[in-house]
């Protein structure tokens, strides 16, 4: 089953490095994984998406509240969430028939053209991690010349918010 973790920590040297050896020490994987500075300067949110039964993501939940430089540990998937991911895409596109598609399916999935060559576009979607899969799906796989994508990012819906004051 797919999780998505978010938590607090300590916005120091090796926090980071403590919070994925936990995971690598247990032979969790770490699908996806994002970290950036907070409102709060000393303070640093990481989103981790992971794979598990309900035992091992409870494993993983108390051992992430173990560690010192970690504050809090929330399961986004236990609740109503918002989850985005960011990708970019170069597609090769020679032809104007190829361009025209690839312009066609960006539109369809929203995307958006950011950089046009020669041979090949480079397009922005923003989404679910699924309507990604589904975009890069959408052309064959010899066009499809590189893909990078951010790694899940994610907040609760309504009331439960992720801080040190909850």
């Amino acid at each position: 089953m797919r999780r998505i973790i978010s938590l607090l920590m300590e916005n120091e040297a090796g926090a980071l490095s403590r919070v994925v050896g936990l995971f690598s020490q247990r032979n969790y994987n770490i699908e996806t994984l994002t970290v950036a500075p907070t409102e709060d300067p000393t303070l640093s949110r990481l989103t981790i998406t992971t794979t598990g039964t309900d035992s091992v993501l409870e494993q993983i939940n108390k051992q992430l509240n173990k560690l010192v430089e970690v504050v809090k540990v929330m399961e986004l998937t236990e609740g109503a969430h918002v989850e985005r991911e960011l990708m970019l895409i170069k597609v090769r596109a020679v032809e104007s028939d190829q361009r025209a598609e690839v312009e066609r399916i960006a539109d369809i999935f929203r995307g958006q053209v950011v950089d046009v060559a020669a041979e090949s576009f480079v397009v922005q979607l923003v989404g679910a991690s699924d309507k990604l899969d589904a975009f890069v799906e959408a052309f064959a796989a010899s066009s499809v010349l590189e893909v990078v994508r951010s790694g899940v990012s994610g907040v609760a819906r309504g009331n439960r918010v992720l801080s040190v004051n909850t």
